[in-house]
């Protein structure tokens, strides 16, 4: 019985034994076979495709597609990023008095040019200049009082203590007048810088406050934009970036540059503020008017593209059918593009073609790559 079971044992383990070897036989002439089909089967599709080309070429009854073409050429590429800006004004505040007081008199209107250091309008200074007067005739005696005094220490006569009090006394006085004097000056409102007055806010016979506004003036002959940029542009954009402006509700476009970018992220919004000054002579531009601003963050000169005859693969790959000739056939050949940027329909292609190449444009849609296709006359 036992004897019965070894034997049994032993032909198991033949049988497997023989089964591998036969298997990894089998494999290796599979994979040899597959091979050899491989090559066969490459062979006989490149001897059909220049059957299919010569056939293509003598049946004159078979209708071939009639696309048209381009040439690429080298030109000028430039991408913006549209954002949008409000004009400011440097010279632009809201004036408010130094000191309270009633307002006598308001020498400026709205619209009105004035230049620097005019005086705009006049408080109450009644009290003021009462005491300027009074402190002035007390000088005036002081002044007297301290040179005869001055005279007589000269020659000796009199105490050095009595010259002394009358020179404090002189100093003290003169300090006060000046104090008054500089009241007095602060109980008008007087124009910063040469401009236009924009609006008045108060009236004559009212309490002027320095916490309430007074007018507002504005010189607008040099304006700057304001801009908030997104953070995601911040590497693009630089101190002397190229940018257009255009002005749609004035129909004005105007060229420039950014003037300065801001070192802050505001965290609020993640944007950084860029500034493009301005000359506005004739101050059309006004403050808090937007604008349109174009900011050129990419240029360069190379092969350019509508951008309507890129197409995408199932990859993702972007290509564009081209014409090779081939056994005086027009053969559509598919090819890989690299486009760097895009803008306003158009692409810039920075790898993939050369001047050389004829890009179909008519047709392209309707065209596979090794289809023969015929040339619109």
């Amino acid at each position: 019985m036992k004897h019965s079971i070894y034997i049994l044992i032993i032909v198991v383990l033949f049988t497997s034994c023989s089964d591998k070897a036969n298997t990894s036989l089998d494999l290796t002439k599979l994979t040899s076979k597959r091979d050899i089909l491989k090559k066969q089967l490459d062979s006989i599709n490149n001897e059909l495709k220049n059957t299919e080309a010569a056939i293509a070429k003598l049946d004159t009854t078979k209708k071939l597609l009639i696309v048209t073409t381009i040439n690429p050429k080298l030109q000028d590429f430039k991408h913006y990023i549209n954002v949008q800006g409000t004009v400011k004004a440097d010279k632009s505040i809201e004036l408010q008095p130094e000191m309270g007081g009633t307002i006598t008199k308001i020498y400026v209107s709205e619209g009105q040019r004035v230049r620097k250091g005019q005086t705009l309008a006049q408080f109450d200074a009644s009290i003021i200049n009462s005491n300027i007067a009074q402190v002035q005739t007390q000088l005036n005696l002081a002044t007297t009082t301290f040179e005869r005094q001055e005279r007589l220490w000269k020659q000796k006569i009199g105490s050095e203590m009595q010259f002394l009090q009358a020179k404090a006394n002189r100093e003290s006085l003169e300090s006060n007048l000046k104090s008054l004097q500089s009241q007095a000056r602060k109980m008008k409102v007087v124009a910063p810088f040469s401009g236009t007055i924009d609006e008045v806010f108060a009236k004559t016979g009212e309490l002027a406050s320095p916490q309430m506004p007074f007018l507002r003036i504005i010189n607008l002959n040099k304006v700057y934009i304001e801009s908030d940029i997104t953070e995601t542009y911040l590497k693009d954009i630089k101190k002397g970036t190229e940018v257009v402006v255009n002005f749609s509700s004035l129909g004005k476009e105007m060229s420039s540059k950014i003037s300065q970018v801001g070192s802050f992220i505001n965290p609020n919004n993640r944007s950084f503020k860029a500034r493009v000054d301005i000359n506005n002579k004739d101050n059309e531009l006004k403050a808090n008017l937007l604008a349109d601003i174009k900011i050129n963050d990419f240029k360069a000169n190379g092969i350019v593209l509508p951008s309507y005859i890129l197409q995408k693969d199932s990859k993702g790959n972007q290509f564009v059918y081209t014409l090779k000739n081939e056994n005086d056939s027009n053969l559509v050949v598919k090819t890989l593009v690299n486009v760097a940027k895009e803008y306003n329909d158009e692409a810039y292609i920075s790898e993939g073609l050369s001047v050389d190449d004829l890009i179909i444009d008519k047709g392209s849609r309707l065209v596979k790559s090794n289809d023969v296709v015929k040339l619109a006359q």
